[in-house]
């Protein structure tokens, strides 16, 4: 089966969390997307879905009852954010900073080039990307 014959109407990655509070900060307060969703009493999860306005692709953060232990994976398991405004970034990062989140190490040198990592309360990492989608 070829890739275009793949229909599908979303992607949503997600994730539990133990830092529910936190994580929906950094990301909606803290890094600027928007949160577009949000439920209770799943069997036993809440959660909220967070992405970019009129998108077909979120990020969905859920917590359980009883906890949800997460460890992050690894410093290269990334979440990469395209951006060609360089002020934009700046902006961001600034925002992130007086937050508490600084920019890391990336494990992988390539994201330096021109991208800034910075790491979420869980300790999953996002990439800043001063570029067009490549």
């Amino acid at each position: 089966m070829e890739f275009k014959d793949f229909a599908a109407a979303q992607i949503r990655v997600a994730r539990p969390t133990d830092r529910f509070e936190e994580v929906i900060d950094f990301y909606v307060h803290g890094l600027g997307l928007e949160k577009i969703g949000e439920f209770q009493g799943h069997r036993g999860y809440e959660g909220v879905i967070i992405g970019l306005p009129n998108a077909d692709y979120h990020l969905e953060f859920t917590r359980h009852e009883e906890g949800s232990p997460c460890p992050a994976p690894t410093k290269d398991n990334l979440l990469v954010f395209y951006i060609t405004d360089k002020n934009q970034i700046n902006h961001v990062q600034e925002r992130l900073q007086d937050m508490g989140y600084h920019a890391v190490e990336p494990e992988n040198g390539y994201w330096k080039e021109e991208g800034i990592t910075i790491e979420d309360p869980d300790g999953w990492r996002i990439v800043l990307m001063n570029r067009a989608f490549e």
